[in-house]
């Protein structure tokens, strides 16, 4: 017996897929809400025939989410964008479709939501990223006090936005950017564990209204990070100090120039390598706060260590493959 139907807004992404898999295994019905149906079929392997269904939605279409809602027990809003490009803005996408998903949620009067945030998620932040989030959170909030916040730092897995950008980058560059001097702090998380802290805030009736920061085993600086890219992927690159001052105008050239590209070039360009909301973002530490709720409370404790999974997937990027040994390469 299922324990209820939950709606997951963006359910074909990277996070999402795992949401989707570990919801299942505790007992839910999922519905995968997302634009373009035909990009999540694969995402219907997550549970037996039945337990995983796609619809299309758009969180900036209402009559879209109204559909998806449908019968929905719970709610799990975790559209988001790292970049804006085109009609998919951080206003647009991450504020106010959480604002409308939250609002048809609490129309059909569910109370089990959990929005995905992140660390650093700031009204007064000069990140259009991290604005944009804070507006989300406040929308959810007003509609749906009973929301579940969580805030995530890095997310990393086998397919993050983070550690194999940054390996396919020294594959084909000869130095990497230390922006600000490498010195940002991150505390990376697994997003098998995320997803776990998903399906927690969905069961968990005491978890409702809190908001909880998500956080992995051990803090690092970005320098740290690149070194254990490298150490794993076999190759030596420098790390080339990028001041503030100097990686803001870059970011925010490259990312205008990313937004406003014809969609036919999308393809040719893939995303851009660094965007002025993503240096403001870098200016401050990513790590949990004090006194802060964590994935502990939400009862997930076994946490995966950047050093134990990420070497299973960036092993790819070693000019010799998987198995051949570092000193006979």
């Amino acid at each position: 017996m299922s324990k209820g139907l939950v709606t997951v807004f963006g359910g074909s992404g990277f996070i999402g897929r795992y949401a989707a898999r570990t919801l299942v295994e505790r007992g839910w019905r999922v519905r995968v809400a997302v634009r373009r149906v035909h990009t999540a079929i694969d995402v219907r392997l997550a549970g037996p025939p039945g337990w995983v269904d796609i619809v299309q939605a758009n969180v900036r279409d209402r009559a879209s989410i109204d559909r998806a809602l449908d019968g929905t027990d719970a709610v799990v809003n975790l559209v988001g964008i790292l970049f804006e490009r085109g009609k998919q803005t951080f206003s647009g996408e991450q504020a106010d479709g959480a604002a409308l998903v939250a609002e048809a949620a609490a129309a059909k009067g569910i109370t089990r939501f959990v929005q995905m945030s992140a660390i650093g998620a700031n009204a007064g932040s000069k990140s259009p990223y991290a604005r944009t989030k804070a507006a989300a959170e406040a929308a959810v909030r007003k509609c749906v006090p009973t929301a579940t916040i969580l805030r995530p730092s890095i997310v990393f897995g086998a397919e993050d936005q983070f550690f194999n950008r940054f390996a396919a980058m020294a594959r084909s560059a000869p130095a990497l950017p230390a922006i600000g001097g490498g010195k940002t702090k991150f505390q990376p998380v697994y997003a098998g564990n995320v997803a776990s802290a998903i399906a927690m805030a969905v069961d968990c009736a005491a978890a409702a209204g809190k908001p909880y920061e998500l956080g992995g085993p051990r803090v690092y600086t970005f320098n740290e990070l690149y070194d254990i890219i490298l150490k794993t992927i076999d190759l030596k690159r420098f790390k080339i100090p990028l001041p503030f001052f100097v990686a803001r105008p870059m970011g925010y050239l490259m990312g205008a120039v990313w937004r406003y590209v014809p969609p036919f070039a999308w393809g040719a360009l893939g995303d851009p390598p660094l965007t002025g909301s993503q240096v403001e973002m870098l200016q401050d530490d990513n790590v949990v706060a004090d006194g802060a709720l964590t994935i502990r409370d939400l009862g997930v404790t076994e946490l995966g260590s950047v050093e134990a999974i990420v070497p299973r997937y960036l092993w790819r990027f070693r000019t010799y493959g998987e198995f051949h040994k570092a000193s006979e390469a």
